[in-house]
């Protein structure tokens, strides 16, 4: 019970626009799950105000991060808008070996940029915030190509960041990735459901 009413302490006292983000952010997930192109303009207003507050708490990847989503963002509503075709695909688009070749570069940069940081930065949190922050840029990409495995990235990403936002007290938004964590297996149900839906209307 204790727990419960810190908790409940923690999110009153969450600030204003952190709650906004959130909602935002939660209303991109569910948009996306349910292939919504709206989705994308949710995704841009959350980031950016997200970018704001991470930068306050000394998460410059994390900040980053959400700079190069509101870029992301306007691909993905173009992509999705445009590429017909590829709109109507939420299979598996790419190989176990195109993911490998992915990680074997994303992997020495995520390293050599946590390793500049620790030495000429005072950003917290570096190991966790900078692999994050490459591979969720991998697993966004993913999601505006349509490309099922994206899902599977965001499991474990977003796994992680419960853990990183609790730890700097982001209560608020630390919960959310709890529930975003639901919301993906719901996601990857979703899209399989409409793989599903479509394979039979078109056979």
């Amino acid at each position: 019970m204790e727990q419960l009413t810190w908790v409940a302490d923690q999110l009153v006292m969450s600030s204003g626009w952190e709650l906004i983000a959130l909602v935002l952010a939660l209303a991109y997930l569910m948009l996306a799950a349910h292939q919504r192109q709206w989705c994308w303009l949710a995704a841009a207003v959350s980031c950016t105000i997200y970018a704001l507050i991470f930068w306050q708490a000394k998460l410059y990847m994390e900040s980053l991060l959400q700079v190069i989503y509101i870029a992301l963002a306007g691909y993905g509503w173009w992509q999705w808008q445009h590429k017909d075709d590829a709109a109507q695909s939420t299979g598996f688009k790419f190989s176990w070996r195109w993911h490998l070749r992915q990680w074997l570069w994303l992997t020495p940069l995520a390293i050599a940029i946590a390793l500049a940081l620790q030495q000429f930065t005072d950003a917290d949190a570096v190991w966790l915030d900078t692999f994050t922050t490459c591979f969720s840029l991998l697993a966004t990409w993913l999601i505006a190509q349509k490309a099922f495995e994206t899902w599977w990235y965001w499991l474990i990403i977003d796994t992680a960041y419960v853990y990183l936002y609790w730890s700097k007290g982001f209560v608020a938004t630390a919960l959310l990735f709890v529930l975003y964590v639901v919301l993906v297996i719901y996601a990857m149900y979703r899209w399989r459901r409409d793989q599903h839906t479509e394979l039979v209307t078109e056979s």
